[in-house]
């Protein structure tokens, strides 16, 4: 069975409580054993101890359900994945020794999920044509205008609890738009997504890693399961994606990644008209991100050290430590022909 996640308690504010959707998402986690707690205001508070370890395990076994805030329905350009972020929800359950959110989310790492999701998805046809990574793009202009949902979140994580990456997939299947959902995840329960009218307008991407550097991917499902429901949700109409990240350029890469590579063909062997597409992230931090993380998981293995490293700076001004050029160049090319052999059909969408 798929690995889920349950939040031991449910806090709600009191603007939330006033949006379906949140009341849906109470009777959710009240029916799986989570404890939930109606807050006198809207804000999110918690007890915080002196143990940092304690304060990171009472935030992650927390879901927050909040109004998102007018800047949320503002929506932010997000390349090279597509060309649109919208956000159903702030923070992740997994415990990735690598996490992105890392240093980017104030305060304790409690998952926020949005009560007003219609009010959110009411604002994106608005988008729909303007963008620069799909719309523009000839090479991707089929997929329409897209949509990332996966930015600040594992909506598949979550979905258990809130339902809101089951109606945010019905209403792109019903919406008429030129337009598509773009998710990707570290799970593997797809069995609410199956029986969706989905009619292609939704990309899945299962989240990928060896399972030598897995182990940095703490209560997430295991890779083979994640592998097993990209292949339930090909079999089920739905286009799908492969986001292998963060590539870590560790000692015997060439063998491990290999190996998934492979392992991901064989899964997808005989699927019928396959829409896949691939994503290569390598790893990468910044200063503030690796303190946080350095905090969270004192015990972590994995390297972030000068070592092959050099620092980049973003275009907003920010610096971060990605592999030296040779390590890059290393790794591309192998990934680039490893891929080439095992899934030839497969359309690498960037390499970052």
């Amino acid at each position: 069975m798929p690995r889920l996640w349950v939040p031991r308690r449910v806090l709600v504010t009191r603007a939330a409580r006033a949006w379906p959707h949140a009341l849906a998402i109470v009777e959710r986690a009240s029916a799986l054993g989570a404890e939930v707690i109606e807050l006198p205001g809207d804000r999110v508070v918690m007890a915080t101890p002196d143990d940092p370890r304690r304060v990171y395990a009472e935030a992650k076994a927390t879901l927050a359900v909040v109004v998102a805030p007018p800047s949320k329905l503002k929506l932010e350009p997000i390349a090279p994945s597509a060309d649109w972020r919208v956000d159903l929800a702030a923070g992740c359950p997994a415990h990735c020794s690598y996490c992105y959110l890392a240093g980017s989310l104030k305060g304790a790492p409690i998952t926020r999920v949005y009560a007003n999701l219609d009010q959110i998805l009411e604002a994106l046809p608005g988008y729909v044509g303007r963008g620069t990574i799909t719309s523009a793009n000839r090479a991707r202009a089929h997929e329409g205008t897209t949509f990332e949902a996966s930015c600040y979140t594992d909506p598949l994580g979550i979905e258990p609890v809130t339902g809101s990456l089951s109606a945010m997939i019905a209403w792109f299947g019903r919406a008429g738009l030129d337009a598509q959902l773009r998710f990707t995840t570290k799970f593997a329960d797809v069995e609410p997504l199956l029986g969706l009218e989905h009619n292609g307008r939704t990309r899945m991407r299962a989240s990928i890693n060896p399972a030598r550097f897995a182990r940095f991917e703490g209560g997430t499902a295991p890779v083979a399961q994640r592998l097993t429901a990209l292949r339930r949700m090909v079999d089920a109409g739905y286009p799908v994606g492969l986001t292998i990240a963060p590539i870590i350029a560790a000692p015997g890469w060439e063998e491990a990644y290999g190996e998934l590579i492979d392992m991901a063909a064989t899964v997808l062997t005989g699927a019928r008209d396959l829409d896949l597409t691939i994503e290569l992230i390598t790893h990468r931090f910044t200063t503030g991100s690796k303190a946080v993380l350095d905090s969270w998981y004192p015990g972590s293995a994995l390297d972030m050290t000068a070592q092959n490293r050099v620092t980049k700076r973003t275009k907003f001004g920010t610096e971060k430590q990605v592999y030296d050029a040779d390590t890059m160049a290393r790794l591309r090319g192998f990934f680039l022909a490893a891929l080439e052999r095992a899934l030839p059909t497969a359309r690498v969408l960037y390499w970052t």
